[in-house]
């Protein structure tokens, strides 16, 4: 007679064995028996009773052969990352973004959405609900389809989700998008700064895929920060680190103004061209946009200074819309650190552009995903998640 403690150990035994198989298939191309077996170190008769039970349960499709091979090939198995969806959105001032992905974090449709930059939240939280709608109208599916959400937003976030302590969106402060959008989706919704989510992002798929500790900053409008140190996200105790452009004598809050006032700029010009125009001189040679950009340099090296000076990161990433023209940028940034800091990081620009925030969004969805599916036990059938 087997005891109720051994049933309970083989079945424990079971479930490690099959999160070993789905993380050794997740983000890799189709593998047989044996190569999983060789992957995660089981007996290849255990794996193949693993496998049929994951493919029954509807975690693991079997690739059928191309008819390339000769003779009968050995069959392969590959993760079903359809079998669940993940939003990332980024409410930002000028823009509503949504990103669509699969469960190895395959973009599948992308819909954004333009919002005015002093709309009240009744008018961008439309915007938000308009851009989702669309975006999965347009994949065919439907909100209970959806696994996580998470949303990316200006200002530093709480454990409620909502930006109390500062956000220059007009009135965002009362907003909860947690409470707001629970009332589309029945999962997870998640809601994190946008400069966070764009450090993610970098480590995830940008520009700093081989660091642990990383200091993002946000160049353009508006000047931000976010953190990543031994490979995790740093949010603080209120949701507030990195936010070091609070204190005024960083000069962040100020320093934008040196490009949107550079003397002999036309006085039609849209305020969004700005950046461009004095770009495009300071390459030109301009001594107004040169010095407009000098000053904006300084001011941005105090504060990327004290970051670095605090936790000494492998890299610094420029991102944001100023980093179009890192080329500019990135060298002045770093005689400035130079002269501030005992030992300067290799500063890169971001690859990233625009999508930096919803693609930071997506990982963030992700990781919520793995920690509640493949974390504590064994994946449940998907007829559990239909």
């Amino acid at each position: 007679m087997v005891s109720d403690t051994a049933g309970a150990d083989v079945s424990k035994l079971r479930e490690l064995n099959s999160l070993s198989i789905v993380r050794a298939m997740r983000g890799q191309p189709p593998a047989t028996v044996t190569e999983l077996a060789a992957r995660t170190g089981l007996s290849r008769p255990g794996t193949d009773v693993v496998v049929r039970g994951l493919v029954t349960d509807g975690w693991v499709k079997v690739v059928e052969p191309d008819g390339s091979s000769v003779g009968r090939p050995a069959r392969r198995y590959r993760f079903n990352a359809g079998a669940g969806h993940v939003l990332g959105v980024d409410v930002g001032g000028h823009k509503i973004l949504v990103l669509l992905a699969d469960l190895e974090g395959r973009v599948l449709r992308s819909h954004q959405l333009p919002v005015e930059p002093d709309a009240d939240p009744a008018a961008r939280l439309e915007a938000v609900d308009t851009a989702i709608s669309q975006c999965l109208t347009a994949a065919g599916m439907r909100p209970d389809q959806i696994w996580t959400v998470t949303v990316g937003v200006t200002g530093p976030v709480d454990a409620t989700g909502r930006t109390t302590l500062f956000t220059p969106l007009p009135g965002w402060a009362s907003v909860s998008p947690i409470e707001h959008l629970a009332t589309r989706f029945t999962c997870p919704i998640l809601v994190e700064n946008d400069c966070k989510l764009a450090a993610v992002a970098e480590r995830w798929q940008g520009a700093a895929q081989d660091a642990d500790d990383i200091v993002y900053l946000l160049a353009g409008m508006r000047t931000g920060a976010g953190l990543i140190l031994d490979g995790t996200l740093r949010r603080g105790y209120g949701g507030a680190a990195g936010e070091i452009g609070a204190l005024k004598a960083v000069r962040w809050l100020s320093a934008p103004s040196h490009i949107e006032n550079c003397p002999g700029m036309p006085e039609d010009i849209h305020p969004n061209d700005k950046a461009a125009w004095v770009f495009e001189h300071a390459r030109e040679g301009d001594r107004d946009a040169r010095t407009a950009l000098r000053r904006y340099v300084k001011d941005l090296a105090v504060g990327a200074a004290a970051l670095v000076l605090t936790l000494d990161p492998q890299v610094v990433i420029l991102g944001g819309g100023y980093s179009r023209s890192a080329d500019l940028l990135i060298d002045p940034l770093e005689r400035e650190l130079r002269r501030l800091c005992l030992r300067v990081p290799e500063i890169r620009a971001s690859d990233l552009g625009a999508d930096s925030v919803a693609l930071g969004a997506l990982r963030v969805a992700l990781d919520q995903v793995d920690a509640q599916l493949f974390t504590d036990g064994m994946p449940a059938p998907l007829t559990a998640h239909a």
